[in-house]
């Protein structure tokens, strides 16, 4: 089944977004949390968000961490997309596992399509590999590999709802780093 419009980026089912948050800086006496991105980081973002807005990968909704460098990371994204998608702060993502992100996935409501979470490792990368049951197998031995900051995955799922997505059920569509962009 095909999931996707080549051109439109329209979707069949739901598609999922894994942004890992953009290179962050360790000011010393800061609390892990508060963070926040480096110039590296928010170069690397302003690209992301250029791709995502470029390959029509616009989230209905985006499920952002409570850290600093995750909400950093979202905004210099969101002023690059053509329409701004609904954000939520979502604390159980700070230091999440999968099954976290997980269950916060499967909370959304089906309105939703096109869903994007900017979170932090290890976790995004346990989940793309937990979600990816098939797909562009380079880009899962990357994702295998390493998942560096500012990395994205793109997951496709022939659910109707997120509540029905689950383990080995998604179709691993790409894996882009900004590196490779930049």
């Amino acid at each position: 089944m095909a999931l996707k419009q080549q051109d439109t980026g329209e979707v069949r089912g739901v598609r999922l977004l894994l942004l890992r948050h953009a290179k962050s800086a360790w000011p010393e006496g800061v609390a892990d949390e508060e963070r926040p991105l480096n110039g590296r980081g928010r170069a690397a973002a302003l690209l992301i968000g250029d791709y995502l807005a470029e390959a029509k990968l616009i989230p209905d909704l985006a499920l952002v961490s409570s850290a600093r460098r995750t909400q950093e990371t979202w905004a210099l994204v969101r002023e690059r997309l053509p329409r701004q998608p609904e954000m939520r702060i979502v604390a159980e993502l700070y230091a999440a596992s999968t099954g976290q992100i997980l269950n916060v996935l499967q909370a959304v409501e089906p309105t939703s399509r096109t869903v994007l979470i900017l979170a932090h490792n290890p976790g995004m990368q346990d989940l793309a590999l937990a979600l990816s049951g098939g797909g562009d197998a380079a880009s899962r031995e990357s994702v295998a590999a390493k998942y560096p900051t500012g990395a994205l995955a793109v997951i496709d799922f022939p659910a109707a709802q997120w509540s029905d997505v689950g383990r080995g059920m998604g179709r691993l569509d790409r894996f882009i780093t900004p590196r490779a962009l930049g």
